[in-house]
C-alpha cells in the first residue's frame, strides 16, 4: 500500500511501510493498538507502520492520543489491546530499558555538573563501551549536531537550542533503532524553533535512523516529516505525506487542522469523471473527488484561501461564490481578505503580490472563484461555528 492510499489510519501490511517511492521494511509496527485508562479510551485501534529511516510525525491537538502512542512505543505505557513490534519483534510488554529506542522530551534533563562531551558519553560509559569506541562515537555525534566548539561547556553555558542538540546527541550516541521525540522544541522561542526544525531534519538525514516525532504544531510536522499521522480523539484520521494531507484531506478535521481551509456546507447534485457538482453558498460549483467516495447528498466543500481569486464580476469557466468584504488584513506575504456569504458563512482569501489585487473596501460585493482542481469534496461533518472565520491549528 502506498502512502497516498492511506486515507484513514491504515497499513494492513505488517512488515512494510510506505516511504518515498515504494514500500520498505518497517522499523515500528503499531498493530491495532488501543489504550484505555479506566473508562477513557486514549488511543482507539491505531494501526500503521513506520519505515526504517523515516521521519514520521504524529500530529494533533492536546488529548488526541499522540503522546500516549509514543509512550507505548517507548515502553512507558502498556497497550490494553493490540501489539507493538520493533524490528519485527513484539515488544508490547518489554520494559523500556530493553527496547532499542531512545526518547527526547521537551525538558532535556541534562546533567548540570557535566560538560557537553561527558553528557553525551554517559550512555556508552554506562553500557561499558571501550574507551576508544566511546571517544569515536561521541566525537562523531557531537560533530553531527555541530557542537564541537562547545564540547567542554556546561549546560548552563549553552543556549536553549544548543541544549536541545546535546539532548539529541546523548540519545543518538547509543545507536537506537528509532528516536522518539515528544514536543522537543516546545520550550524554545519561535525563531529558534524554526531554525531547529531544519536542524532536526538535517541531523535525521545524516544519521539515517527512524525519527518518531510528536507535536501539536502543524508547521513543525509539515516542515520536517516524510509522513504525518493526524490524530483526533484517540483515532488516526489520516496518514500521508505533508503534500497529500494538505492537498487531499480525508476528513473535515484534517482539512481544518492542517493549514487553513474554507469549509462550506454543500449538497452534491451529481458526480461524473472524478468531479462533483455541488450547490453551496447560493452557487452551483464543481470540485474534485479525491480520497473519499462521493454520492449525491450532504457534503462539505474545501478550498484553501490561497487558491481563491477575487473579482467584481463572476469569471467565466471557474467555480465561484459571492460574498461581502468584511475585513482586509496585511500579513506580510499575503493580504487576508475576509468575506461573508449571503447566509452568513465566512469566506477567506489570501492574496499575494502576484495576484491582481482589486481596490477592496469593507462592504464591497465580490466573487471568490477557483479552478476545479483547487476544491475537494469531504464527508458531511460538523462545521466550525459561523463566527469562526477559518479553522486554524489547535
Amino acid at each position: 500500500m502506498t502512502s497516498g492510499e492511506q486515507a484513514v489510519a491504515s497499513d494492513s501490511t505488517p512488515r512494510t511501510a510506505a516511504a518515498g517511492t515504494g514500500a520498505i521494511e518497517a522499523t515500528i509496527e503499531i498493530d491495532h493498538v488501543s489504550k484505555q485508562f479506566t473508562d477513557f479510551t486514549a488511543v482507539d485501534d491505531a494501526d500503521f507502520s513506520i519505515a526504517r529511516g523515516e521521519f514520521f510525525s504524529m500530529l494533533g491537538p492536546s488529548g488526541c492520543g499522540k503522546t500516549t502512542t509514543l509512550r507505548m512505543i517507548a515502553g512507558f505505557e502498556t497497550p490494553t489491546s493490540g501489539a507493538i513490534r520493533l524490528d519485527g519483534a513484539d515488544v508490547s510488554r518489554t520494559p523500556p530499558y530493553k527496547r532499542n529506542v531512545n526518547t527526547v522530551f521537551q525538558h532535556y534533563a541534562l546533567f548540570p555538573h557535566m560538560n557537553v562531551w561527558d553528557n553525551v558519553a554517559f550512555g556508552p560509559r554506562s553500557k561499558k563501551w571501550s574507551k576508544d569506541d566511546t571517544t569515536r562515537k561521541v566525537d562523531e555525534v557531537i560533530k553531527v549536531v555541530r557542537l564541537e566548539e562547545f564540547a567542554q561547556r556546561k549546560p548552563a553555558q549553552l543556549s536553549g537550542g544548543q541544549q536541545q542538540r546535546v539532548a539529541l546527541a546523548r540519545a543518538l550516541v547509543n545507536e537506537p533503532a528509532a528516536l522518539l521525540l515528544d514536543e522537543p522544541l516546545g520550550a524554545l522561542d519561535l525563531k529558534l524553533r524554526q531554525v531547529m526544525q531544519f536542524e532536526l531534519k538535517r541531523i535525521q538525514r545524516e544519521i539515517g535512523i527512524t525519527f518518531v516525532y510528536v507535536t501539536h504544531d502543524q508547521e513543525e510536522a509539515l516542515t520536517m516529516s516524510d509522513r504525518i499521522a493526524v490524530m483526533n480523539a484517540g483515532r488516526v484520521e489520516q496518514i500521508g505525506t505533508p503534500t497529500e494531507i494538505y492537498d487531499n484531506p480525508a476528513t473535515v478535521f484534517v482539512a481544518g487542522f492542517i493549514g487553513q481551509a474554507n469549509l462550506w456546507p454543500a449538497t452534491v447534485t451529481g458526480v461524473a469523471d472524478g468531479e462533483a457538482r455541488l450547490s453551496t453558498l447560493g452557487s452551483e460549483v464543481t470540485a474534485a473527488c479525491r480520497l473519499v467516495a462521493v454520492r449525491p447528498g450532504a457534503a462539505v466543500v474545501m478550498v484553501r484561501p490561497e487558491r481563491l481569486s477575487l473579482s467584481a464580476e463572476r469569471p467565466e469557466g471557474r467555480s465561484a461564490v459571492q460574498g461581502t468584504v468584511t475585513d482586509l488584513t496585511f500579513q506580510g506575504p499575503v493580504v487576508r481578505v475576509s468575506l461573508t456569504a449571503a447566509d452568513g458563512v465566512p469566506i477567506v482569501a489570501h492574496l499575494g503580490p502576484e495576484d491582481d489585487l482589486p481596490a477592496l473596501r469593507p462592504g464591497d460585493r465580490v466573487w471568490a472563484s477557483w479552478p476545479t482542481d483547487a476544491a475537494c469534496v469531504l464527508p458531511d461533518a460538523e462545521l466550525p461555528p459561523e463566527d469562526s472565520e477559518i479553522i486554524d491549528e489547535v
